[in-house]
């Protein structure tokens, strides 16, 4: 038997803000949308939640069905419910923020999605709803969390230049970092391992490559181990 409430009650979505890093910029996946409301608007992927999924398992799940993404990093951001955000009805959205790389994730549109496509951080078109609100905390929470722990490998491909990770960071924090503090202080976390490769091309001499001992960190951080850039 189906239970009347004796209040209505609102929807409930999920909207997921993308990140990736190249050419030197941070940039947001988004979607332009095929249906009403704010047709052929830009918008981050998501959509409404089924009765009988978790807002994780949501979320995960209009990712990929918005932008065939999957198995990414992925954490919740915030919850939004403004009444009038959305004009088709009242709305809640809980929203999300992951972290892809983008040589492992091309921009694919999907079910209700005309076109994917990234975008720089800082220049971003007119949104739909209040998604430019959503890109905005999760941006603050990205440059929050990056300084504690080092989710920014995520962005980065397996093989990456200690100039890489500078200009990643500094595309995230929007500053420009010594160069001399900054490689002292991340090879002084002991989890970087030097590789026996150069990255090769482009006018200047070789540069040497290293991965992200990621098996070392989680070992580091059971015995307490703080990451502070």
């Amino acid at each position: 038997m189906a239970h009347t409430y004796q209040y209505p009650r609102a929807a409930l979505t999920v909207d997921g803000v993308v990140f990736g890093f190249g050419a030197g910029e941070l940039k947001v996946l988004l979607i332009q949308r095929a249906l009403e409301p704010f047709k052929g608007k830009w918008a981050l992927p998501g959509g409404f939640v089924h009765v009988d999924e978790t807002l994780d398992d949501a979320a995960r799940r209009e990712l990929f069905e918005e932008t065939g993404l999957e198995d990414i990093y992925l954490e919740q951001l915030y919850t939004f419910g403004a009444v009038k955000r959305d004009p088709r009805e009242r709305v809640v959205s809980v929203a999300y923020y992951a972290l892809v790389k983008l040589s492992d994730h091309k921009a694919k549109a999907a079910t209700d999605a005309a076109e994917a496509k990234w975008f720089p951080v800082s220049q971003l078109p007119k949104l739909a709803f209040d998604h430019a609100d959503i890109v905005a905390v999760a941006l603050a929470r990205l440059q929050g969390k990056v300084r504690y722990q080092p989710i920014g490998f995520e962005l980065l491909p397996p093989k990456f230049t200690l100039s890489d990770l500078q200009h990643l960071y500094e595309a995230i924090l929007g500053a420009e970092l010594d160069k001399r503090n900054f490689r002292k202080k991340v090879l002084g976390f002991g989890l970087l391992v030097a590789l026996n490769e150069s990255q090769v091309g482009g006018r200047h001499r070789p540069a040497q490559l290293f991965r992200f001992d990621a098996d070392k960190y989680e070992k580091l951080k059971k015995r307490g181990f703080n990451f502070e850039l």
